[in-house]
């Protein structure tokens, strides 16, 4: 008989990873990578405590995009919501907003208002 493994061995199949692109805003230096990084860092929670993430969940960055690699379970939905918390945090929560690009992608992108004045110049007409 062999020996029973006491750690957990995690497959790479059961991993989840999600993307955060920053590229537009890191671009205009109007948000920092690195802060965000820490924030998600400080703020994920593993077993219902924060800033222990341990091997449950990794935080990558890579110049302008954030990569978080988790064990299940881990939401994608949380991510958003820190995302947008982090936003309000640093009052750009009403230039910019997170969209889901791809299955496990987001985005940071700004409100696309100029189409709006565009609209309400039309209707003077």
């Amino acid at each position: 008989m062999a020996p029973a493994h006491k750690g957990k061995k995690i497959s790479k199949k059961n991993l989840l990873k999600f993307t955060i692109d920053c590229t537009i805003p890191v671009d205009d230096h109007v948000l920092d990578p690195a802060s965000f990084e820490k924030f998600l860092h400080d703020r994920i929670k593993v077993d219902g405590k924060t800033g222990v993430l341990g091997d449950a969940v990794r935080i990558t960055r890579e110049k302008t995009k954030l990569q978080v690699v988790a064990v299940p379970p881990f939401s994608k939905r949380y991510l958003k919501y820190l995302t947008k918390k982090y936003l309000k945090k640093q009052q750009l929560r009403d230039y910019l907003h997170v969209i889901a690009s791809d299955k496990n992608t987001y985005e940071l992108r700004y409100f696309n208002i100029h189409d709006a004045g565009n609209d309400a110049d039309e209707d003077d007409e």
